[in-house]
């Protein structure tokens, strides 16, 4: 026997006849968060600003048109398309679109300068989006390498109120991508500097329904 076997023979000794452990005496709150559907909305769009993302709010038929202003705001010569992303979220003019299909190269991504993203959910509490690299969403690098990320948020139905009810929907196997505004980091002196790990710039889309402004 090792020193490692009799170790875990004397821990099993010791608790095999210890009492069950007792049920918590009292419950958790999952969230903090409002219940309604538009006050979770507005505690989202507050904590992305909060994290220096810059968001906007759009009808589902406007959307083609703000990212078109947005790309051309920044001067995105191209921008990113990952697989899967939905045709009419797309400007018909301005950046040119370049398609992923697994194979660019950091130096494309860097050329092209922007990525339009979806996303799997978006947590209001801490203003965090989450990427599974699902459709819409492409291969972690895409979101990584361009100096530009406008990612896209359907509300209410992508927008959960905490962590505590992020992660039942979200497969774990997945290559998940935790978002809280643009990529930034900070030295000794608390000096902010962002863009070093990924986008300088995140701009937030949220799809709030087929007519309102």
């Amino acid at each position: 026997m090792t020193s490692r076997d009799l170790i875990l023979a004397r821990i099993r000794g010791a608790v095999a006849t210890a009492p069950e452990a007792p049920e918590p005496s009292r419950g958790y709150r999952a969230a903090h968060a409002p219940d309604d559907p538009a006050a979770l909305l507005d505690l989202l769009h507050r904590n992305l600003a909060d994290h220096r993302a810059r968001v906007h709010r759009a009808a589902e038929r406007r959307v083609p048109a703000l990212i078109a202003a947005l790309l051309d705001r920044h001067g995105a010569r191209g921008v990113v398309v990952p697989p899967g992303l939905p045709a009419a979220w797309l400007p018909a003019t301005g950046a040119e679109p370049c398609h992923d299909d697994g194979d660019l190269s950091p130096h494309r991504l860097d050329a092209a300068g922007a990525v339009v993203t979806g996303c799997a959910l978006a947590v209001a509490e801490t203003g965090t989006i989450v990427l599974d690299a699902g459709p819409g969403q492409g291969r972690r690098a895409l979101t990584l390498v361009p100096d530009l990320h406008i990612c896209v948020v359907r509300a209410p139905e992508q927008v959960v109120a905490s962590l505590p009810y992020a992660l039942p929907r979200l497969d774990p196997t997945r290559p998940l991508t935790w978002i809280s505004g643009p990529s930034a980091t900070s030295d000794i002196e608390l000096d902010r500097v962002e863009g070093v790990h990924g986008p300088r710039t995140l701009e937030v889309v949220l799809v709030t329904g087929p007519e309102e402004r």
